[in-house]
């Protein structure tokens, strides 16, 4: 009876056993399945993220209003919940809102380097407000498929400020409604003639934009009667000063039309001597602009006091720039054409934008900017005859 148990007990045992090691086999596979199609979703995700870029759909001649603009910003805000978030950092003269979009992945908190692209801080330069416009679309419709912009939105808060000046941009003018040329109102060797500039403000409530004498060649720009005593630049000292914490990168202030990448100083007095290595950093910038794009490296023809680009370097000492989109021959300030031919120059805006971007974190440091940006097909374009 004992021994027939026994071998009862061992036909169990053998059964046992067996068992196991049947659901080992099997569950290997299945994790060994689990880990084939883990590998290929990774694999398919990888590619979707390494999708070429696509462009903004946008048409010659469609321009944005001040309330187009709002209306495009407000439409991003709610198409990319996750991507962007709208803010306003101060009015104008006219109490117009001055609005700022934040372009980042919302997602992702940990640290990120953060940077100021800002246009229209001069009303009748149509182009570089939509400039802003036109990179913050690209942004938006590629993240998730392009790998470059979407390590960018993940690393990066990108600030655009579309239109510092509301109230010329609706009125097509220079100067705010005060008649003072904002980016001359900045605290950086503010007010001097040599700089073309001229601290008049109203003049018995009247605005004076400027002072000419043609037959001397001489002219002069109301740039208030105090730095920041105009709203608009208010609102953005504010903005700087709070970036300041956030790990602030660059700054881009654009404008047309000189066709050109520019760097500090433009002032006779600066605030301190550049470095070698921070010179080397603008010289590598301006290089690969000239290179790199239709844009030139060549400085502006006359000096400019109290400028926001020279104002922010002294500030914050971060790297920061003028662009000027455009050239003469398109200019309607400068007796050229009307604004026309906006995707071409949109298109050859990118370049900048996107060079400047994916060194952010090596302009943060003043380190060489030698990451090369991905560009769609047909960026830049070739340019116009």
């Amino acid at each position: 009876m004992n021994e027939a148990i026994s071998k009862k007990m061992n036909h169990i045992k053998v059964i046992f056993l067996s068992v196991i090691l049947i659901l080992i086999v099997f569950t290997g596979c299945i994790e060994e399945q689990q880990d084939l199609d883990t590998t290929e979703e990774k694999s398919q995700i990888e590619i979707l993220m390494d999708q070429p870029s696509i462009l903004p759909d946008w048409k010659d001649g469609d321009y944005h209003s001040y309330l187009e603009t709002r209306e495009m910003l407000n439409n991003f805000n709610s198409k990319y919940p996750n991507l962007v978030n709208i803010f306003e950092i101060g009015i104008s003269v006219l109490e117009k809102d001055i609005e700022c979009i934040i372009i980042t992945n919302e997602r992702n908190r940990t640290e990120k380097f953060s940077c100021l692209i800002d246009g229209c801080i001069h009303g009748c330069e149509w182009e570089s407000g939509e400039a802003c416009l036109y990179i913050a679309e690209y942004l938006l419709i590629n993240y998730g498929t392009n790998k470059t912009i979407s390590n960018i939105l993940n690393t990066t808060k990108v600030y655009i400020v579309p239109l510092v000046n509301p109230d010329g941009r609706e009125n097509d003018y220079r100067f705010n409604e005060n008649g003072i040329d904002l980016n001359r109102n900045f605290d950086i060797d503010f007010g001097r003639l040599r700089g073309h500039c001229m601290p008049l403000g109203k003049i018995l409530g009247r605005k004076i934009p400027y002072l000419s004498f043609p037959r001397l060649n001489i002219w002069f720009t109301n740039c208030g009667r105090r730095p920041f005593s105009e709203p608009e630049t208010q609102a953005m000292r504010h903005l700087m000063w709070f970036l300041d914490s956030q790990k602030f990168s660059f700054y881009l202030n654009c404008h047309t039309a000189t066709h050109s990448i520019n760097t500090p100083w433009s002032a006779f007095k600066p605030a301190f001597k550049i470095t070698e290595q921070e010179s080397r950093v603008y010289s590598k910038v301006r290089k690969w602009v000239s290179e790199n794009t239709e844009y030139e490296d060549k400085p502006l023809w006359y000096k400019a006091s109290g400028t926001a680009p020279d104002w922010c370097f002294k500030e914050f000492h971060i790297p920061s720039f003028t662009f000027e989109i455009l050239s003469f021959d398109y200019e309607p300030g400068a007796g050229g054409g009307k604004h026309d031919n906006l995707v071409h120059w949109m298109k050859t805006t990118l370049p900048v934008f996107m060079y400047l971007l994916v060194n952010a974190e090596n302009l943060y440091s003043w380190k060489i900017p030698d990451i090369e940006p991905s560009l769609p097909e047909g960026v830049p374009p070739d340019p116009l005859k």
